[in-house]
């Protein structure tokens, strides 16, 4: 307990990290995975081909791998002095948008595919269909999987401690080397990941319930 107490401000500003990377990340991967997800979809064969290749580059590459060419490649070749958290937000918001891009795709396919012709048949393209149309109604079946996709971005998110990126991992790294011990650090780290974890799971749920998303 007096590690908590201790040190309580670093703990807090590790749980602020934490909460700022993971909400970050989602945002850029909701955004990204419903684009490609429409790539995926799309009538146009090159951006078919681009979603495909997004989506299997990423899903197959390891989040390590990722955090790597984040931060030894991209501010060498593309944005040189960029912030280890903006470069960390990006390597996961586009690791995961691979999965959000799937859960979206997968929610796009149970909608009936009449509604997508009525809707041509009304003379709307093919993007003002996927907005107005269709993602509305998959949104139904693609919040469960985003739940489950958002928690682990949230744990995805330790491995950002490790690349100087202020958040609970780093924490417990300070910590454990001024000789604090080791359980003690784990455990209020746990329960903070915990905290944040319920409460997406918490927001996912009710949001099922006022879209009556069937269980």
């Amino acid at each position: 307990m007096n590690v908590l107490l201790d040190h309580f401000p670093e703990f807090r500003d590790g749980f602020l990290g934490t909460l700022a990377i993971t909400a970050a990340s989602a945002l850029l991967a909701l955004v990204l995975g419903i684009l490609i997800a429409g790539f995926r979809v799309s009538p146009i064969p090159p951006l078919r081909v681009f979603g495909t290749a997004w989506v299997t580059v990423l899903r197959n590459t390891p989040l390590t791998l990722l955090f790597l060419v984040a931060f030894f490649v991209v501010p060498q070749v593309l944005i040189p002095g960029t912030s280890p958290f903006v470069l960390a937000t990006l390597a996961l918001g586009f690791y995961t948008s691979s999965f959000v891009c799937e859960a979206v795709r997968s929610g796009i396919s149970t909608v009936p595919i009449g509604q997508a012709e009525a809707a041509r048949s009304l003379g709307m393209t093919f993007s003002q269909t996927l907005r107005m149309i269709v993602l509305p109604q998959a949104t139904r079946t693609v919040l469960p999987p985003l739940s489950s996709i958002f928690i682990a971005l949230t744990k995805n998110s330790a491995i950002a401690g490790a690349f100087s990126v202020a958040e609970l991992f780093s924490v417990s790294k300070l910590l454990s080397d001024k000789g604090f011990a080791i359980g003690w650090i784990f455990l209020w780290i746990a329960l903070a990941y915990l905290v944040i974890t319920f409460a997406i799971s918490g927001l996912f749920r009710v949001l099922e319930r006022r879209m009556g998303v069937a269980r």
